[in-house]
C-alpha cells in the first residue's frame, strides 16, 4: 500500500460565524470541528498530518497538540495558497495526500478510507470527493465527459445553463498523488477576480498534462456539509447527534427520544442500557449494561455500573458502581467513587469522596473530601465541614456508622465503626467505634414564655 498523508485546511477566520472563537474550534457535540476531522482521517492510517493554520493558530495548536504538524498561512489567499504552505514539509514525499477542510466535521473515516482506496485502485493523479446535492446552487459542478471521466470543475457563477443542471458537486475534499500535487501547484496563478490561488486549478492543470483525474461519489449529502455559519453548525450538530444515537440503538441501547438525547462521540454504552430524553452524556463516559440514565441528566467522564439508575442528576469525572441509585437532583462532582448498591438521594452533593458498598446519603446532604465505609447511613442535612478557608481536610466514616440528621462533621475527624451520631450534633473530635456521640446544647423549656413573647409583639405593633 502507498504511503498516505493528509493536509487539513484550517486557516480561515470564519467571519460568517460572527464569533471571537476561531471557526474550526467551534464544537460539534462537545468537540472542535477540526478535531473531528483530524481523528477521522487519522483512523485510516497516515504517515503524517499537516494542518494549515492562520488567525488564532495558537488555540488550534493547543487543541490538536502533537497529533499533527502545523504550517502557517499568514495571508488567506485561497485554498491553493494554503496547500502551498505545506510544500517544505511535503513536496518530496511519495504517496497519496488527502486535502480536507477543517470545517467538515461529518465526513467519516469510512468515507476517507474508500476515497483513498478508489484513488489508489484507479491509479489517479487526483480524485475529487463528490456528491449529488438536492440544491446545488452555489457549489462548484463536476463536469464529466461521455466516458464518465472528470473533465473539469466549474464554479456556479461561471457555469453555463446546461452545467447549472448538473447536481454532482465538488465537496472540497481531494486525494492527490503527492508529487503531482506540488508540481502542479507551481503553475497555479492568482489571475482571477479574487486574486487568490485556487486548489481546483490543480485539476485543470493535471488534465492539461493528460493525467488521470477521477471522482468518488458518495450518497450522503449531509456528510459533506461545510460549516460556515451558526445555522450550518446547528445542522452539523443535529446530524452527528442522530448518527451517533442510531449507532448506539443498533448496538442494543434503548434511546427513548433520539431527537432530544445528546451523546458525544467517545462515549461507550453497553447493550440494554436505557437513556431517557433530555440526557447529555459526554467525554470518555462508559455506561454499563442495563443502566438507566435520565431523564434530564448530565454525565461527563463517568463510568456508571450495571443496573445503576441516575435520574435528573449531574455527574462529572467519577466512578459509580453497580446497582447504585442516584437522584433525583443529585450532584456528583469530580473524583467521587460510589460503591455498589449505594444510594444518593435528592439534593445530595458528593465531591472527592468515596462511598462504600450499600451506604446511603438519602437527601439534603453534602459529603466532600470524605472516605465513607460500607453500610453507613447518613441522615438528612448532614455536612462534612471540610474547608477552613485555606485548607481542606478529610472526614472518615467507618463501616456501619449511623449519622443523625443535621449533623456537622468538622474535619479532620473520624467516626468509628458502628458508632451513632445524635441528630443535630456538631462533631469536632474523633468518635470511637460503637459509641454514641451527642454534641449539642441541652434543651431548656420555659413554660408560658410563648404567650409573653406574643403579647410583646402586639404591643410593638
Amino acid at each position: 500500500m502507498k504511503k498516505r498523508y493528509a493536509i487539513i485546511l484550517a486557516a480561515g477566520q470564519g467571519t460568517r460565524m460572527k464569533s471571537k472563537l476561531y471557526k474550526v474550534l467551534h464544537p460539534v457535540l462537545g468537540k472542535p470541528m477540526v478535531q473531528h476531522v483530524l481523528e477521522q482521517v487519522k483512523a485510516v492510517g497516515l504517515e503524517e498530518v499537516v494542518t494549515v493554520v492562520g488567525f488564532g493558530s495558537d488555540k488550534v495548536k493547543e487543541h490538536l497538540g502533537d497529533h499533527t504538524k502545523f504550517v502557517l498561512q499568514e495571508e488567506q489567499l485561497g485554498t491553493g495558497h494554503a496547500v502551498m504552505q505545506a510544500e517544505e514539509l511535503m513536496k518530496n514525499k511519495k504517496g497519496t495526500t488527502i486535502v480536507v477542510c477543517g470545517d467538515t466535521p461529518l465526513i467519516t473515516q469510512e468515507t476517507f478510507a474508500k476515497l483513498f482506496e478508489h484513488h489508489e485502485n484507479e491509479e489517479s493523479k487526483a480524485t475529487i470527493l463528490t456528491v449529488k446535492a438536492p440544491n446545488p446552487t452555489g457549489y462548484g459542478r463536476v463536469i464529466r465527459n461521455e466516458q464518465n471521466e472528470v473533465e473539469r470543475i466549474v464554479e456556479h457563477k461561471d457555469a453555463s445553463p446546461d452545467e447549472l443542471l448538473v447536481a454532482e458537486i465538488n465537496t472540497g475534499t481531494y486525494c492527490f498523488d503527492n508529487e503531482a500535487l506540488f508540481d502542479a501547484l507551481q503553475s497555479v496563478s492568482n489571475n482571477n477576480s479574487q486574486g487568490e490561488y485556487y486548489l481546483t486549478d490543480v485539476i485543470e492543470i493535471l488534465k492539461g498534462k493528460s493525467a488521470k483525474v477521477t471522482a468518488y461519489q458518495i450518497d450522503n449529502f449531509e456528510e459533506t456539509l461545510g460549516v460556515n455559519d451558526r445555522v450550518a453548525l446547528a445542522q452539523a450538530e443535529k446530524t452527528m447527534k442522530l448518527r451517533i444515537n442510531e449507532n448506539h440503538m443498533r448496538n442494543g441501547v434503548t434511546i427513548m427520544d433520539p431527537e432530544n438525547t445528546y451523546i458525544q462521540p467517545d462515549v461507550v454504552i453497553e447493550s440494554d442500557a436505557v437513556i431517557y430524553p433530555g440526557t447529555i452524556i459526554g467525554g470518555k463516559s462508559i455506561i454499563r449494561g442495563n443502566a438507566v440514565i435520565g431523564p434530564n441528566s448530565e454525565i461527563q467522564n463517568c463510568e456508571i455500573g450495571e443496573y445503576s439508575v441516575v435520574k435528573q442528576s449531574v455527574a462529572t469525572d467519577s466512578k459509580i458502581g453497580d446497582r447504585v441509585n442516584i437522584g433525583p437532583f443529585a450532584h456528583i462532582r469530580p473524583d467521587a467513587n460510589i460503591g455498589d448498591d449505594a444510594k444518593i438521594g435528592n439534593f445530595v452533593e458528593i465531591k472527592k469522596a468515596e462511598l462504600g458498598q450499600g451506604s446511603k446519603v438519602s437527601h439534603l446532604s453534602y459529603i466532600g473530601d470524605a472516605k465513607v465505609g460500607s453500610n453507613v447511613n447518613v441522615g438528612c442535612g448532614t455536612i462534612t465541614v471540610n474547608y477552613d478557608g485555606k485548607n481542606k481536610y478529610l472526614t472518615t466514616i467507618e463501616d456501619d456508622a449511623f449519622i443523625g440528621c443535621n449533623s456537622n462533621l468538622v474535619a479532620p475527624v473520624t467516626i468509628g465503626k458502628g458508632s451513632f451520631i445524635a441528630a443535630g450534633s456538631t462533631i469536632t473530635k474523633d468518635v470511637p467505634s460503637d459509641a454514641l456521640s451527642v454534641a449539642r446544647a441541652r434543651q431548656s423549656n420555659k413554660e408560658g414564655y410563648a404567650s409573653r413573647l406574643k403579647n410583646r409583639l402586639k404591643d410593638n405593633n
